[in-house]
């Protein structure tokens, strides 16, 4: 048997990379993986797929010019990534142990979720995360996940690249459906987001510009002032709000 006839054969019998028996021919784009998934995964864009691809999830070929082209099992690949990261609180460390073994041909087991739990009445973030999973965001707010990623669509909330909220976003999805019930059309609200991150911005560039002055060790300072910082915007947003609305009612507010 000739070198080559036996590189062909090792090759032949080398184990397909999950999942099997589904066409590899690169022949999306990444615009066209993305505007697949969207429906099922609203908070997929083009950096998360990038995201996912440099943490080693999927990989592409790519075309003599460099560009991306996907195959219908790259897709079903991302289509477990997003999955496991929306309905369940799992690393994409683990997911990518998950997808090796996989790739194995190993069997895996569900990884547990992470539980909610409740404490005199009143639901605890697991573990006291910064960041949570999309459901336990829906089951800390009491929403399905479909009310989740409407409310992605309309840019009220936004996961990271990682595909997790931060923890406030179950206060503000609270916020949100209170508003809804009294009669609010949600899709106006956007502008209220966009005010806060401007006003974030106003804090970021204030106190930054103000800590090359403090030491090295008063970060912690920088920090506090943030908060501080927005509070006394809060307040005076607060004000403002008043006195529009005093305007607008001749009694006032």
């Amino acid at each position: 048997m000739s070198a080559l006839h036996q590189y062909k054969s090792a090759e032949t019998q080398a184990p397909q990379p999950w999942p099997r028996n589904v066409d590899r021919a690169p022949v999306f784009s990444i615009g066209q993986v993305v505007s697949e998934l969207k429906s099922e995964y609203p908070a997929i864009t083009l950096s998360k797929v990038r995201f996912l691809e440099e943490q080693g999830l999927v990989s592409p070929a790519r075309t003599g010019a460099g560009y991306r082209k996907y195959s219908r099992a790259d897709i079903e690949r991302l289509r477990f990534v997003l999955s496991a990261q929306r309905d369940s609180f799992t690393p994409l460390k683990v997911i990518g142990d998950q997808l090796r073994a996989l790739d194995a041909g190993h069997e895996i087991q569900p990884t547990p979720r992470a539980r909610v739990v409740a404490s005199q009445g009143q639901v605890v973030l697991p573990n006291n995360a910064r960041s949570i999973s999309a459901r336990d965001l829906a089951d800390l707010s009491g929403v399905g996940v479909d009310t989740l990623e409407r409310f992605v669509k309309l840019g009220l909330i936004a996961p990271d690249l990682g595909g997790y909220f931060p923890a406030r976003a179950v206060q503000i999805v609270s916020v949100l459906l209170r508003l809804e019930d009294s009669g609010f059309d949600i899709r106006l609200l956007r502008s209220v987001r966009t005010g806060a991150e401007r006003s974030a911005d106003i804090i970021a560039q204030t106190i930054s510009s103000q800590s090359s002055r403090l030491r090295s060790g008063d970060a912690e300072r920088a920090i506090a002032r943030m908060s501080e910082a927005g509070e006394l915007l809060a307040d005076l947003h607060r004000e403002f709000l008043r006195v529009s609305l005093s305007q607008l009612h001749p009694h006032g507010v």
